[in-house]
C-alpha cells in the first residue's frame, strides 16, 4: 500500500518541480534605485520619494515639480512593487503607483518598455541639470528614457498635464506610510520598518 502511494504522489511532485522550475526561470521583475543625491543629508530615499512625488501632484497647480517628481514616481512603481520591506503595505498601493507610471510615460512620451532604472537615471540627471539651469545636458540626459522625442519630454516635464491616476496613488502611498508608521507605534517593534531603514 505504502509503494503504490508513493507511486500515487510521484506525479503530482513532478508537476510541483516543473512548475516551480518554470517560475525559477521566468524574466527577473525590474527593479531601480533613485541616486545618491536624491535626499538632502540623510534620510530614506524611499520614504523622501513617497512624500515628495505626494506633494507634487497633489494638486494640478504643483505639477511644475517635473523631472525629480516624475523619477520618484518611476523609482516607487518598481520599489513598492518588489521591496521585501513593504510587506506589510496593501498589495494595491504598488498596483496604483504602476498605473501611475503607466500614465505619467504615456503623458512624457516615454515607451513603455523603457527599462525603470534608466528612466530613473534620466529623469534625474535631467532634474540636477535642469537645477544649474542647463538645458542641452538635461535634453542630453533624457537619451536613457528612450523618448521618441527628448525636446518635447523636456517641455512637457516643464508643465505637466494634468495625471488623476498618479495623484492618487501616490495620496495613497503617503497614506498607507503613515498607517503603517502609526500601526507599528501602536503595536511596538513589528518586523517590517515600514519603510524606515
Amino acid at each position: 500500500m505504502l509503494a503504490h502511494e508513493e507511486t500515487a504522489h510521484a506525479p503530482v511532485s513532478a508537476c510541483l518541480l516543473l512548475t516551480l522550475a518554470a517560475c525559477a526561470g521566468g524574466a527577473p521583475v525590474p527593479t531601480a534605485s533613485l541616486p545618491r543625491d536624491a535626499v538632502d543629508g540623510i534620510g530614506d530615499p524611499a520614504r523622501s520619494a513617497i512624500i515628495g512625488s505626494a506633494h507634487a501632484f497633489a494638486s494640478d497647480a504643483a505639477l511644475a515639480g517635473g523631472p525629480a517628481a516624475a523619477a520618484q514616481v518611476e523609482y516607487l512603481a518598481a520599489e513598492i512593487s518588489t521591496g521585501p520591506r513593504w510587506e506589510e503595505w496593501s498589495p494595491s498601493i504598488g498596483m496604483q503607483l504602476q498605473g501611475a507610471r503607466a500614465e505619467l510615460r504615456s503623458a512624457l512620451g516615454i515607451p513603455a518598455v523603457s527599462p525603470p532604472q534608466a528612466v530613473v537615471d534620466a529623469l534625474s540627471a535631467a532634474a540636477r541639470a535642469l537645477q544649474r539651469g542647463d538645458t542641452a545636458a538635461a535634453e542630453g540626459a533624457l537619451v536613457a528614457a528612450e523618448a521618441a522625442d527628448r525636446g518635447t519630454l523636456l517641455v512637457r516635464l516643464s508643465a505637466l498635464p494634468p495625471l488623476p491616476r498618479t495623484r492618487t496613488a501616490t495620496a495613497l502611498a503617503e497614506r498607507e506610510l503613515i498607517r503603517v508608521d502609526q500601526d507599528q507605534r501602536l503595536g511596538g517593534s513589528g518586523g517590517n520598518d515600514g519603510g524606515k531603514d
